[in-house]
């Protein structure tokens, strides 16, 4: 059974557009164009992925994001005009997974839907104690790290911060995410000091540090840990 895709879109020519390209690539979609819709059916439905258009009569997209965060672990792609550095930020922290700005490419598209449905195969599967992401594996049972089977030396917070990447591989994280998480939600945002211990994770966890391959960086928006393989 193909993986359902809800796509939540007042303008009929993106919408069909985007259902075009997606049953083209095999997915079962179905169309909804306002907020208060999109919720019920997400509710009746049970989408894989809902993509979401952020400009919507009667609820605005975040307040779907919002919304939806309060019941459901569905995937939330933001497919929107509107996704500026800080509408794009807004919408991640009310519980987007991911955007992408129209317009978009196709394989840019199809890339983003496929890597949305396993991270949310990966919400659904039973929880296991060790990552592996190529050479480096994370055994979160013992919160051994290792690379090339040789241990990494990891301070306390190193790991933590490794730990909540990898834990949500595939989804961006913002900086206010990931500052919440690792230090608390009453830390002083500090964007400078979060770009420090990505510098030093990357120096210990990536083959090449200044091309990163594990750790990606969303500029302006905050971090990307690549999906496992």
């Amino acid at each position: 059974m193909s993986p359902r895709l809800l796509v939540v879109d007042a303008d009929l020519a993106s919408q069909h557009l985007l259902t075009t390209l997606l049953e083209g690539a095999g997915y079962t979609v179905q169309t909804v164009v306002d907020g208060q819709e999109a919720l019920t059916t997400v509710a009746l439905w049970r989408p894989d992925l809902v993509i979401l258009e952020l400009d919507l009569p009667s609820l605005p997209g975040l307040a779907v994001c919002q919304r939806l965060r309060g019941w459901s672990e569905v995937p939330i792609l933001v497919v929107s005009r509107c996704a500026g550095e800080v509408e794009k930020v807004a919408a991640l922290d009310a519980g987007a997974d991911d955007y992408l700005t129209k317009p978009f490419g196709t394989r840019e598209l199809l890339a983003r839907v496929r890597v949305a449905l396993r991270y949310g195969a990966h919400l659904n599967a039973p929880s296991v104690p060790v990552l592996r992401f190529g050479p480096l594996q994370i055994n979160r049972s013992c919160r051994l790290v290792t690379l090339n089977g040789a241990a990494v030396r990891l301070t306390p917070t190193e790991y933590t911060l490794l730990a909540l990447l990898s834990g949500h591989a595939g989804k961006v994280l913002t900086h206010q995410t990931i500052l919440h998480a690792v230090w608390g939600a009453d830390s002083t945002p500090d964007v400078n000091a979060l770009r420090v211990f990505i510098t030093q994770l990357r120096r210990k966890i990536e083959p090449e540090p200044a091309r990163p391959t594990l750790i990606l960086t969303e500029p302006g928006v905050g971090y990307r840990f690549r999906t496992e393989g």
